[in-house]
């Protein structure tokens, strides 16, 4: 059997800075919206003793000619024990043959992949002369979502991150200031983060913590802690006032609380999405229409992000000669 490449995740961050996994996301996203990939749904099956799930996501592209398959474990009871309560591999495999060439960790990579998508909606949608970037939220996303918000705007002045633990946000801003040689601090209010030119909800809320009503006129937000139908981090007047953006319409309809439960409600119907950030992507619909328009994506991650962005790492870290070497 050919070598197989292990990254785990200090190679990955190596092999995937910010500025790369945003341009692979909008070449993933771009050809998910021209049906150039394959993805079929994902997959969760729960364990025999319902102690916890696993799930598989699989895509394959022609261009790049790969395939990959994000194999996950969800353990909740993890979270009183101090471990991960989610954890697994993506593995590439070789278009031609069929062989492994390369195994990642898979924490770190969706880590990256899902601030690097919502990175290319800023990108997209977001003012040009956006300034300030508030983060609702302390977990990882919160730290790879201020990392995008300066890929995407290396301009922005500040980035603001609101957490129920005020003491956390701020150790978190000071790694980051430190990281990163931007100014980040921390917010006592999530009114003050939502108040900004970028907005990103990274939070493990079921209930609202973003309210449309705070938002400023031109604003971009991006919706990605929420992932299932009943539960959401954005209320119905956020949605009302905002153009809506999806990395998948047919997961949208699905899974999208932010979006689902104000269709519930009559207050918006399906018709309120925009399109698919692909679409914006690859030039098919028109982003931003105004200075003034607030405009949203609801992000819930797909597998395709999950195979550009491993196919990326790959190619990188096998130019660089890094990671390990599997026989």
């Amino acid at each position: 059997m050919p070598t197989c490449l292990y990254l785990n995740a200090a190679a990955l961050r190596e092999a995937l800075p910010m500025t790369r996994c945003i341009e692979a996301m909008r070449a993933a996203m771009s050809s998910l919206s021209k049906n150039e990939v394959a993805m079929p749904p994902r997959l969760f099956a729960p364990l025999a003793d319902k102690s916890g799930s696993i799930g598989l996501m699989p895509a394959s592209a022609t261009e790049p000619a790969a395939y990959a398959v994000k194999v996950i474990s969800l353990h909740p009871g993890n979270a009183g024990k101090g471990l991960p309560t989610i954890q697994g591999v993506v593995v590439l495999f070789d278009h031609a043959t069929g062989a492994p060439a390369a195994i990642m960790d898979a924490a770190e990579l969706t880590a990256i992949r899902t601030a690097a998508a919502s990175g290319l909606a800023i990108d997209l949608l977001a003012l040009k002369d956006a300034r300030v970037h508030g983060i609702l939220g302390t977990g990882v996303q919160a730290r790879t979502h201020v990392l995008a918000g300066l890929a995407a705007r290396p301009a922005l002045a500040e980035s603001l991150i609101w957490g129920r633990n005020y003491e956390k946000a701020s150790r978190l801003a000071d790694d980051l200031c430190k990281e990163t040689g931007s100014a980040v601090r921390a917010v006592r209010t999530a009114q003050e983060a939502a108040r900004c030119d970028i907005v990103s909800a990274v939070t493990g809320a079921s209930e609202p913590v973003l309210k449309g009503d705070w938002l400023s006129p031109g604003a971009h937000v991006n919706l990605v802690g929420a992932h299932q139908p009943d539960r959401r981090e954005a209320d119905t007047q956020a949605i009302l006032r905002s153009s809506v953006w999806v990395d998948l319409e047919e997961s949208a309809m699905r899974e999208a609380g932010d979006i689902l439960i104000p269709m519930r409600e009559g207050a918006i119907t399906a018709a309120h999405i925009i399109g698919e950030i692909g679409e914006a992507a690859a030039g098919a619909k028109p982003g931003r229409g105004s200075e003034t328009e607030i405009t949203l994506y609801k992000s819930l991650g797909v597998a395709a992000q999950d195979l550009f962005a491993a196919h990326a790492a790959y190619l990188s870290a096998r130019e660089a000669g890094a990671g390990q070497r599997l026989d």
